[in-house]
């Protein structure tokens, strides 16, 4: 017996992934929307199971890795829901879907009681700088990024893309004002702020203490309230290169931290 098969927009779970495409709709709703089959298998693979799961009726039984991958879900319990290719395009946000797309609760992962590395993105507008650098902070062991004012959305679609199901295994938290962040973080913490123009090398501090990062978006870079709370610390550059990437520069900073913390290196600043 043939599938049934959603072929009008009209459809209340085809409206409902569209309207997680925006922000307000994912925070009254409390889900977001994944797509494709790397980030949707990530987060099955972090035990996140998808409310629905839509796949693209001409990806079922000809695409081997979407077949498994819905297989594994529906033997699960996750609802699967084939679409017509042209309504799943509707549903997709990418130039070239890959046929498979995903609601799942946002993720609320609980806080480690130790805060040893801590991430923050200021400003940082660019969504695939921060997918990129969330994904280098879980791959890292940071034990918390927060994003914060002026931020883009964690769950926005490209940064869940660029991110790669590190959602599933970092914990988040979103402060859109400086007096949530100045609360959140230890007073223990030292902070410590990426900025090109820095006198201190980032590896010269000693990074096996309690610590946090700011990494500030590339346009405006570091905001002032992060310059008043943090010491600013530099990549030298070679080559007449001024400065890079803030994902770049901040993953690069995060895996200085990681080494330093398995050695158990001393080098205080």
């Amino acid at each position: 017996m043939k599938p049934f098969v959603i072929t009008s927009a009209a459809n209340p779970h085809v409206k409902l992934a569209r309207k997680l495409h925006r922000k307000r709709h994912r925070d009254r709703e409390g889900l977001c929307l994944l797509e494709g089959v790397r980030l949707v298998r990530d987060a099955w693979q972090a035990g996140v199971l998808p409310r629905l799961v839509f796949v693209s009726s001409d990806y079922l039984g000809s695409r081997p890795a979407v077949q498994a991958l819905v297989d594994d879900l529906v033997e699960a319990g996750a609802r699967l829901l084939p679409c017509s290719p042209e309504i799943f395009a509707t549903i997709s946000e990418t130039v070239t879907p890959q046929g498979i797309a995903a609601i799942v609760p946002i993720p609320k992962l609980s806080l480690p009681q130790h805060l040893g590395l801590i991430l923050m993105l200021d400003r940082v507008r660019e969504p695939g700088n921060a997918g990129t650098l969330l994904r280098s902070a879980a791959a890292a062991g940071v034990d918390l990024v927060i994003f914060g004012p002026e931020t883009v959305d964690p769950y926005n679609g490209k940064v869940l893309r660029a991110a790669m199901g590190a959602h599933f295994r970092v914990p988040l938290h979103i402060c859109s004002q400086w007096i949530d962040v100045k609360a959140i973080l230890p007073q223990e913490l030292n902070v410590y702020v990426a900025d090109a123009g820095a006198t201190r090398v980032y590896d010269e501090v000693d990074w096996s203490q309690p610590s946090a990062l700011v990494v500030g978006g590339e346009a405006a870079g570091p905001s002032p309230e992060a310059r008043d709370i943090a010491i600013p610390i530099a990549i030298p550059m070679e080559n007449g290169i001024e400065s890079l990437n803030a994902a770049v520069a901040g993953s690069v900073i995060l895996f200085e931290a990681a080494l330093q913390r398995r050695r158990g290196k001393r080098n205080p600043l």
